[in-house]
């Protein structure tokens, strides 16, 4: 039995040895030991420094050069997308549905309003358009406005979920910013009363 331990003992102190020297080794070819908590939430490309989540999970962390200060939002509509502003010219950007032909706005608007599970009255030129609307349709998965609902100062548009997760990437809205109702939910966790949002 102490042959054993004796050589059970040598074993693990050569195991220790080399991997002593083998982190020694790559520390001096310049290569870096990352610890096993630090995650990368996308891979960066070679010329960038590797990007952490910032506490997002369903957003995609872009660089984004930009002179709005961090937790504005800007959207734009041509490439259907949304970018919440982070510090070190980076965004979160997320996926979205637009406003369909005819519909399209740009502007700058202050967030005035934030909602959970919200409910809905179709403005009444919406309500010339479709009749069939109900005036007033109280929140939850079936109504439009989804999950959460950021509004955009004292005008009828707004960031808001959907019942309609195929409209996401395309110009299918009244004027609206649609998100999915999992994104929008992380969004709104970030964004504070008052932030800026731009609608290019």
């Amino acid at each position: 039995m102490t042959r054993f331990t004796n050589l059970f003992a040598a074993a693990a102190l050569a195991t220790l040895a080399f991997a002593a020297t083998a982190k020694a080794d790559a520390l001096s070819q310049g290569v870096v030991i990352v610890p096993a908590a630090f995650t990368l939430y996308d891979a960066p490309s070679p010329e960038q420094k590797p990007v952490l989540d910032h506490g997002f999970k369903r957003a995609k962390i872009v660089s984004f050069a930009t002179r709005m200060a961090p937790g504005s939002i800007i959207v734009n509509t041509r490439e259907h997308a949304l970018y919440y502003v982070l510090a070190n010219g980076l965004a979160a950007k997320y996926r979205v549905a637009t406003a369909k032909p005819g519909f399209e706005w740009n502007g700058t608007h202050k967030v005035s309003i934030m909602a959970k599970w919200p409910n809905w009255s179709p403005p009444a030129e919406m309500r010339v358009r479709r009749p069939d609307l109900p005036v007033f349709m109280k929140g939850g998965p079936k109504n439009p406005l989804g999950a959460r609902a950021i509004y955009l100062g004292s005008s009828i548009y707004r960031i808001h979920g959907t019942n309609e997760p195929s409209s996401i990437g395309k110009a299918a809205s009244s004027g609206c910013i649609r998100m999915l109702n999992e994104d929008v939910s992380e969004l709104y966790q970030f964004v504070k009363k008052g932030a800026t949002v731009t609608v290019l």
